[in-house]
């Protein structure tokens, strides 16, 4: 077998495969197989190993340094053809590495080699399933790669059905990823069919250097999440493991979210339960133990409060991050102007000190589709481009989605409009302001009467060289005088184009007035303040 790798080059995977004679009534279950590999540096890692049917094991790695390593397979019970020894040599190699949450650094993400991150992803809940479908997903993959997206919300176990009528049309094969059904699970042995197809796209995103947070358990009011009595914490144990086992080794598993709105836990009621906060930091610390490769493990909410200070005060530090949701006003008289996402940020990561992302603010609806999900009915384009400018106003980044590729829907073939205001915005924080120094500067913005959501929003780097301000519903911003040698741009969230801006002064501060723009509601606006190339700061 494949169990004589000599070389490999740094943070690429490496796969061992071993093979037993020995015949096993419940390999998945009754045999335990894991790769202990020595850095050069001495640092010991345990990978756990995985059963891929016909009697083989296999053990897949991905090594963090040069130089000569060692490994050994451990197996229970005790194996003679599944543990081995071996060494190899890893070989430098220019990559960006892996995706770290770094809290108080940048917007909270970068990657080993330093680069900080500006998070701009989708969500593509069933992409596995619509793969295992037939649909041709390596072509979006290659499409939101290109457009500069770099994560994905993908659950590894399939969601056929989301209420109301949500019911997933494309899907023509079972998708359930254990043996048995859903109304006779067999929860010690794995589909293996559907893994396969699973590794197909994860290889895919692999190599066009595309993050994937892989959610580890759908939405907790299906089966069996809402069932802990029937997926018991054992059988949970051994699917978090094989998962792990099977794909932790990849530099595009980017976070590990062990469910889906997690308050669902234990009974797949939707509300805050103290339970489930424990839950969430126990099995985060699973995670962590269990998968050597320190990938991001994260929280994703549901209810919003308490504030996530609050409810992981037992142990601060066992989620890196908080892929929070707020959906902001949604309503037929305000869905366009997504209010009230700043100020629920606000709460609920108040005290938090790890990293966040604006994770989900809706899903954008596509009116050619049955109003299967009444909550979508006023997600429309400017919710989307105002709550993804709200979210990053607040130094998040941001994870959208969209109908066509959300869930139950599937036409991956074609963008819906909104997705445009995201990559003009992708290309405001990355190309025209430096969005890692800059932070929410709320004081640099008189304190006034505004009208719910028309408050202008504004990011600072800290020498102030470069103000940034977001007017959800243009009109006037006023902000310090800051000296007269600097360039001052209007930057439009619909278009990506940029004019001048011409202040007039009021005393010792500066007031912008936004042009006119167009659509049937009041037009949002960027504008950029920076010290001239040159000027002395």
């Amino acid at each position: 077998m494949s169990d004589a790798i000599r070389e490999l080059p740094y943070r690429t995977v490496g796969e061992w495969a071993f093979a037993s004679r020995r015949e096993y009534a419940r390999p998945f279950a009754d045999v335990t197989l894991d790769g202990v590999f020595t850095a050069p540096s001495g640092r010991e890692l345990r990978m756990p190993g995985f059963y891929d049917g016909g009697g083989v094991w296999r053990v897949r790695f991905n090594p963090g340094e040069a130089g000569r390593w060692s490994y050994r397979t451990v197996s229970r019970p005790a194996d003679p053809d599944l543990d081995r020894t071996g060494e190899f040599r890893v070989t430098p190699r220019e990559t960006r590495g892996f995706l770290r949450a770094t809290p108080g650094r940048g917007w909270g993400f970068a990657y080993e080699n330093g680069d900080p991150v500006f998070l701009l992803g989708d969500t593509t809940y069933n992409l596995f399933g619509m793969a295992f479908c037939g649909a041709d997903v390596d072509a979006v993959l290659a499409r939101r790669a290109a457009q500069g997206f770099n994560l994905l919300r993908v659950r590894i176990p399939v969601s056929p059905f989301h209420p109301p009528d949500g019911y997933s049309d494309w899907q023509t094969r079972r998708t359930w990823p254990w043996g048995g059904s859903e109304q006779a699970p067999l929860f010690d042995r794995f589909n293996l069919d559907y893994f396969r197809t699973v590794d197909g796209v994860v290889r895919t995103a692999d190599d066009l250097g595309l993050g994937l947070e892989l959610i580890m358990e759908a939405w907790g009011f299906e089966f069996p999440f809402n069932s802990r009595q029937i997926f018991t914490p054992e059988w949970e144990e051994l699917w978090l493991r094989y998962l792990i086992a099977r794909y932790d080794a990849y530099a595009c598993t980017a976070v590990w979210t062990p469910l889906n709105e997690y308050e669902f836990y234990p009974n797949g009621d939707w509300h805050h339960k103290p339970v489930a906060d424990r839950w969430q930091m126990r099995v985060s610390r699973w995670i962590k133990a269990h998968a050597p490769h320190g990938h991001v493990v994260a929280a994703h909410n549901g209810p919003r409060l308490p504030p996530f200070a609050e409810r992981f005060a037992a142990d601060p530090e066992a989620v890196d991050a908080i892929l929070f949701q707020e959906w902001g006003d949604r309503s037929e008289a305000g869905g366009w102007l997504a209010a009230g996402i700043e100020e629920s940020i606000d709460q609920s990561l108040a005290g938090w000190r790890g990293s966040a992302v604006l994770a989900e603010w809706g899903y954008e609806r596509n009116p050619e589709f049955p109003l299967n999900v009444p909550g979508h009915e006023f997600c429309d384009p400017d919710h989307t481009r105002r709550g993804a400018w709200r979210g990053a106003f607040r130094a998040l980044g941001l994870i959208h989605g969209f109908e066509n590729s959300w869930g139950p829907w599937q036409a991956l073939d074609r963008d819906q409009p909104g997705l445009a205001a995201l990559l003009h915005l992708r290309r405001f924080l990355t190309e025209v302001v430096p969005f890692a120094s800059l932070r929410p500067a709320p004081d640099l913005v008189p304190p006034g009467a505004n009208t719910p959501g028309h408050r202008p929003l504004v990011l600072a780097a800290t020498d102030a060289a470069c103000v940034a301000a977001y007017l959800p519903v243009g009109g006037e911003v006023s902000l310090p005088s800051l000296g007269d040698d600097r360039e001052e741009r209007w930057f439009d969230p619909r278009t990506g184009e940029s004019r001048d801006a011409t202040p007039r002064a009021d005393g010792d501060r500066r007031i912008f007035t936004a042009p006119a723009g167009p659509g049937p509601h009041l037009a949002d606006w960027a504008l950029v303040s920076r010290v001239r190339d040159g000027a002395a700061r």
